[in-house]
């Protein structure tokens, strides 16, 4: 099925992005990038605090993404940003209302796989701008593969308390972003589509309890 718009439209999409938003994508960059310190030297964070950043990032990719420029050349973008927001609303509702989204210690490469998903979503547009892409028609941060990448790393840390559903919308993303590495040549996304498979695989396995790490609040 061909695409309905052109890989030059699709950069372009990328370079109006990124010049009116590029100091709000730094901010949510920086925010994100203080998060992960704070867990991987702390290991001690309000159990609200992942899902609604996460749910942050999944509204403004939405939002900000989606609606005000993709759906410029793409109809579709539309019922996409309307995804998004569902999984923004899914994160908020399971994740800081009833704090189901836990951090747990699970199987050893379970834990290098999901934060190593965790900061490949940061380094994405850097490795975006090594593959060829020049800046401002490159993604950056805030778009939504980087955004399924960072939730995916964090659902695969998270507590099986957690239900599945909340993962449906990242790995459908998965697998429809994670095309643009073949389709518009963006290789960083084939790392989504790998996400995608992770994902895919942890949500058919059996559910038990693992150990969580300490929260507060």
């Amino acid at each position: 099925m061909p695409l309905p718009f052109t890989p030059d439209a699709f950069f372009e999409v990328f370079a109006a992005y990124n010049q009116r938003l590029w100091p709000f994508a730094l901010v949510l960059w920086l925010l994100t990038a203080c998060a992960l310190v704070l867990l991987t030297r702390a290991r001690q964070v309000r159990p609200w605090f992942i899902p609604g950043l996460l749910a942050f990032h999944w509204a403004w990719a939405g939002l900000a993404y989606h609606a005000a420029f993709f759906s410029r050349i793409n109809p579709a973008a539309w019922v996409f940003s309307g995804l998004f927001l569902l999984e923004a609303g899914l994160l908020l509702w399971h994740g800081v209302v009833h704090r189901r989204f836990q951090l747990s210690r699970g199987p050893f490469f379970q834990h290098v796989l999901s934060w190593g998903l965790i900061a490949y979503a940061l380094l994405y547009p850097a490795i975006a701008r090594a593959e060829g892409h020049a800046f401002p028609r490159l993604p950056t941060f805030g778009v939504p593969c980087p955004t399924t990448i960072l939730t995916i790393g964090f659902l695969l840390a998270a507590d099986r308390s957690l239900p599945r559903l909340v993962a449906v919308i990242p790995f459908v993303w998965a697998f429809i972003g994670g095309s643009a590495a073949f389709l518009l040549g963006v290789r960083a996304d084939l790392m989504l589509l790998a996400a995608g498979i992770a994902l895919a695989a942890d949500m058919i396995r059996p559910r038990r309890a693992k150990n969580t790490i300490r929260q507060t609040g």
